[in-house]
């Protein structure tokens, strides 16, 4: 076969040919990357056995056409590597004769037959150009791997009949996505960049950096200044994140290999290695948090971050790193891959820390926050807090929301996405009607809802302009607290909420203190949701059960979707509610109410007649006509309950007492649990206006609190 070489070497995008004589090298070791290589060439070589089939488009999401095309640009880019690792050329010959096989079909295709026709830009092969976008960043990859295996004719025939007609649909065909600054246009100036950098198109790199005009104003590099925060937290949450992760990484290393003046690992003071790092801090047991619209199955080992940790490894040598790396037990065939896997190889791995930190919203790190608190105190614990910006067209109606997990598993829920991904018989795969009618809307979440309307009316775009604040955030031996508040997501209501995730090391626990002010000029209904994960055991207070019929709890919002199971008002005092996590652990809310609050029991699933839901618990806290209310609860883990030895302990809470006040700038609350007594002070100066020490009494006696946050033990007095 004879090799032909136009313009540069190949391979020449993430794998130089470097890499390529150093993964030659290691393959004929035992270690990790060679059980890698030999794994993946037999899983290959089985596919290559088969017929290659490239169907004309006819299916959706998760249809036999969709995924025979997702398994096709996956089968090419690992053939070509390994091509190059064995120098057979029968894999070569294979991603050859598939992509010949794509330049007869490509022109004959129009749009997609199932293409979405008003909401975004249709793909050919695929029903979305999204999806193009990401055939051509791995067969980009793919025909790199190749190229010098090719004549001439071939290389005509695959670019001009193929590549170069896919890249110019997905640039000058589709400038709207192209341009965006969204992750849909990530995938696109990825491909294209990187197909510019293959075939010798400039022209097509400057533009996927800068955008078709050349301007700036969009393009790769916009996607990094807008999309991340300083931090590194980008703006869509973790689920998207994670999507747009790969292509980010996968540019910026052709990027650096073709282009190392451009020190793209550097811009804005590394972003983009700071958001690999985030996007592990942003998750939980190996998941990732589900903010927004994600799917709740998606965590850490996901070849996205797979990717980029390996990256990560090899341009900081974080020892960290490696310990993700070796929980995800996938070692990625690059030249980073193989740095991670000699590395573990050697017995390099410590410890990854994860922390409590609030990573700024926005590009510039000032529209709000997530915080994410964590505890090991009796057991790995986390807060997630969402003082945060909209998130764009995936964002939810979620301001000021929280999540708690512990014991590794989540147990003040989020919702997360209403959709089965690449599932054909539920709606091609797609987004549910049900993601927008309930999962977006703020019913659907732990935060205050007024007058059973959604945060911003649920228009996303004053969504979008409009992010709250965090007004502090520390973390100490005492444990994490942050507040946020918020006055734009209605008319004429201010929303304020502090949560902590507080140390008791006494009784080697901790309590998640969650206060909630609303304040408004005129009279509403204020609901404050709490969805949790298990079974409902006891509540201290006259339950009343709707046993023979039940209907929905609303009309609109989200309401509509919400059984009302039971209902009581408790009187003035404790108001205790009690559930059974599938970790075994018992867990109970306590409530400081005055006897105004009525609570609505509730469970997903009213007005879906297609069983799209999941029909999951929670309860409702909700005021009606009143200006302005407070709520104060404690959230308590207590207990173990085990089946298999049949034995129950503690399953009762141990809180007594829940008191709260104020005085000046600081909150007290007033905690008696397992006969213990403390006092929880906040300090909610003004950030400009903080001092070092603050004294303040309670119950006559003085106290000096350092800092935000600080737990007393104190006599029952």
């Amino acid at each position: 076969m004879l090799a032909f070489n136009v313009h540069a070497a190949h391979p020449n995008l993430v794998i130089t040919q470097s890499d390529v004589a150093n993964m030659r090298q290691a393959i004929e070791k035992e270690g990790r990357f060679s059980d890698a290589y030999h794994t993946l060439k037999a899983q290959v070589d089985e596919q290559i056995a088969l017929p290659i089939t490239v169907p004309v488009p006819k299916d959706g999401g998760g249809g036999y056409t969709h995924e025979r095309h997702k398994k096709n640009y996956q089968l090419m880019y690992n053939a070509g590597i390994i091509y190059q690792l064995s120098q057979d050329e029968k894999y070569a010959d294979y991603v050859r004769d598939m992509l010949l096989a794509y330049a007869e079909l490509y022109p004959t295709l129009g749009l997609h037959p199932k293409r979405k026709m008003k909401s975004q830009n249709p793909g050919k092969f695929f029903w979305q150009s999204l999806n193009e976008a990401m055939w051509l960043v791995y067969t980009i990859q793919a025909y790199d791997f190749i190229h010098d295996a090719l004549t001439p004719a071939q290389v005509d025939t695959i670019e001009g009949d193929l590549l170069k007609p896919v890249a110019l649909f997905l640039s000058e065909g589709q400038p709207s996505t192209f341009n965006k600054v969204h992750n849909h246009g990530t995938w696109a100036t990825t491909g294209v960049g990187m197909a510019g950098y293959v075939m010798d198109e400039p022209e097509w790199v400057e533009k996927a950096l800068y955008d078709l005009n050349k301007s700036g104003k969009g393009g790769f590099l916009k996607q990094l200044d807008k999309l991340f925060s300083p931090q590194g937290y980008y703006n869509e949450g973790p689920y998207y994140h994670r999507f747009a992760l790969l292509p980010f990484v996968t540019f910026a290393r052709a990027i650096e290999n073709n282009d190392p003046q451009r020190h793209i690992f550097a811009h804005r003071d590394g972003v983009l290695l700071k958001a690999i790092d985030t996007a592990i801090q942003l998750s939980y047991n190996g998941l990732f948090f589900p903010l927004n619209d994600a799917i709740k199955s998606k965590g850490t080992d996901t070849i996205e971050l797979v990717h980029g940790v390996a990256v990560a490894y090899a341009l900081t040598k974080d020892p960290g790193y490696l310990d993700i790396a070796q929980q995800q037990d996938q070692i990625v065939l690059t030249g980073d891959g193989l740095k991670v896997a000699q590395a573990l190889d050697e017995g390099l791995a410590t410890p990854y820390v994860y922390r409590s930190v609030a990573f700024g919203d926005g590009s510039d790190g000032k529209d709000g926050a997530l915080v994410v608190m964590r505890s090991s105190m009796g057991g790995e614990q986390a807060v997630v807090f969402k003082p945060a910006a909209q998130g764009l067209g995936h964002g939810h109606f979620d301001k000021l929301t929280w999540q708690y997990y512990d014991h590794g598993n989540e147990i003040v829920s989020d919702y997360g996405a209403a959709r089965f991904l690449n599932v054909e018989a539920k709606f091609g795969g797609r987004y549910l009607p049900e993601n927008d009618s309930y999962a977006k809307q703020t019913v659907a979440h732990n935060t205050v809802v007024v007058d059973e309307t959604s945060h911003f009316n649920g228009d996303v775009k004053i969504g979008n302009q409009h992010a709250p604040t965090l007004n502090f955030f520390e973390t100490s031996e005492f444990g994490s607290v942050a507040s946020g508040q918020i006055d734009t997501a209605y008319a004429d209501v201010m929303l304020s909420r502090t949560v902590a995730l507080v140390n008791l090391p006494e009784l080697n626990t901790t309590v998640a203190l969650d206060v909630f002010d609303v304040k408004s000029k005129d009279n509403h209904q204020f609901d404050l949701p709490l969805h949790y994960k298990g079974q409902l055991i006891e509540t201290n207070f006259d339950l009343r059960a709707y046993t023979d019929q039940i209907s929905a709890l609303g009309k609109q919002f989200g309401y509509q979707h919400l059984w009302l199971k039971g209902k009581a008002t408790p009187e003035k005092g404790l108001a205790k509610v009690s559930w059974l996590n599938e970790n075994g652990r018992f867990y109970t809310q306590t409530s400081l109410v005055d006897g105004d609050e009525a609570f609505l029991f509730t469970q997903i699933g009213a007005n879906d007649p297609n069983f799209n839901l999941r029909n999951e618990n929670g309860f409702i806290r909700r005021v009606t006509d009143a200006n302005e209310h407070t709520y104060i609860s404690v959230l308590e883990p207590h207990g173990e309950y085990n089946p298999s030895k049949e034995y129950t302990l503690d399953a009762t809470s141990k809180v007594t007492e829940l008191a709260y006040s104020k005085e000046g700038t600081v909150s007290m609350t007033k905690l008696t649990i397992a006969g213990k007594h403390y006092l929880i002070a906040i300090n909610h100066a003004d950030s400009s206006t903080m001092t070092n020490k603050t004294t303040f009494k309670y119950n006559n006696q003085d106290f000096a609190l350092d800092g935000r946050l600080a737990v007393y033990a104190i006599d029952n007095h």
